[in-house]
């Protein structure tokens, strides 16, 4: 999923075949105790500036190196993304601070099971597909059938592929994505997984998923059970059942994919308003909820403050009218909380 996410900036990039688009923006999460413009600073890295995309592991592991050498921080966590409403890159910073803990995860598998070659096959249609689609401006998703599909009619038929390829390798999907030592192979089964007919069947699977530790594979099963949670059956009871908890521990991940995940998906969870839940992630992940609500790009911060504005009683249409109006503050003061110290 990383070097996707190259490739997909690498499409937007018509000027130069070795540089991003400039970063649109940079933001922070995990700050607890230490400033931001330490972190900036240590960064080396600024809005606006291209990136070489030949040196990008290069760039990412020094500019961690550097910030984890600043006192009190125990380790950084860069993230390259896409994309800003004008098209421009994104980068995100992770810190774990001495004080803090990062989400742990499971121990790598070690099997040798693979998957077949026509799913395989697919997955790299579907990747040159989604790129084109992409670049022509084409990428509207409609999930209302419980998973997705592309409104790009080349995207959309290797969708459609996914369905019935499910249906001829089902085994050997769940066998690759539980066993496989290959995280691109764990990755793709569950992407091809999430379009299994009976769907409440693999929720188990990706839950177990999310504990895998490459964060590619985490980012497949988080977002098949994001499209499973906005599933709106008649009559309800066929609703399919997502739990909560693996989406709050991923609230408080040093990984910014964890996080933009469980966060879209709490945001449909908690549309229930259940109390209980609402004190949970209360209770396990209000600094992170607070801090992700200040990132800059709307559609990253807009979850969070949903959840802020849930957990502090307001009406739907109050936090609505509040986020056209972009008044983040006030969804932060409902949730009993001021701006968190930068």
């Amino acid at each position: 999923m990383r070097f996707f996410i190259l490739f997909v900036l690498l499409a937007l990039t018509p000027q130069s075949p070795d540089s991003f688009p400039p970063l649109g923006l940079i933001d922070f999460y995990g700050l607890r105790t230490v400033s931001e413009a330490q972190v900036r600073q240590a960064l080396g890295i600024h809005e606006g500036e291209p990136v070489d995309v030949n040196k990008i592991e290069e760039i990412q592991k020094s500019a961690e190196q550097r910030i984890a050498a600043i006192p009190g921080v125990k380790a950084a966590f860069l993230n390259f993304g896409c994309c800003t409403e004008d098209r421009k890159a994104t980068l995100y910073v992770g810190i774990q601070e001495n004080t803090t803990r990062c989400t742990s995860f499971d121990r790598a598998p070690t099997g040798q099971v693979r998957l077949t070659d026509d799913v395989v096959r697919a997955g790299s249609e579907f990747e040159t597909a989604f790129v084109r689609a992409i670049e022509a401006g084409d990428s509207v998703e409609d999930d209302s059938e419980g998973h997705a599909l592309n409104h790009n009619s080349q995207v959309r038929a290797i969708q459609e592929r996914f369905i019935r390829l499910v249906e001829t390798h089902l085994a050997n999907l769940k066998d690759v994505l539980r066993d496989s030592s290959d995280p691109d192979q764990r990755a793709l089964a569950a992407q091809v997984l999430a379009y299994a007919k009976d769907k409440q069947s693999v929720v188990p699977d990706f839950v177990s998923a999310m504990h895998d530790p490459a964060s590619n594979v985490r980012n497949s099963a988080a977002r098949a059970l994001v499209v499973f949670s906005r599933d709106r059956p008649k009559p309800p009871a066929l609703k399919i059942q997502v739990p909560s908890q693996p989406f709050i521990e991923m609230l408080n991940s040093c990984i910014w994919t964890d996080r933009n995940k469980s966060s879209l998906a709490l945001a449909e969870l908690t549309d229930s308003r259940d109390p209980a839940l609402l004190a949970e992630i209360r209770k396990d992940a209000l600094p992170s909820l607070i801090e992700m609500s200040h990132w800059k790009l709307k559609g990253h911060a807009e979850p969070s403050l949903v959840m802020l504005g849930r957990i502090g009683g307001l009406s739907e249409e109050q936090i609505q009218k509040d986020l056209d109006a972009g008044d983040r503050q006030a969804l932060l003061s409902a949730a009993g909380n001021a701006n968190p110290t930068k």
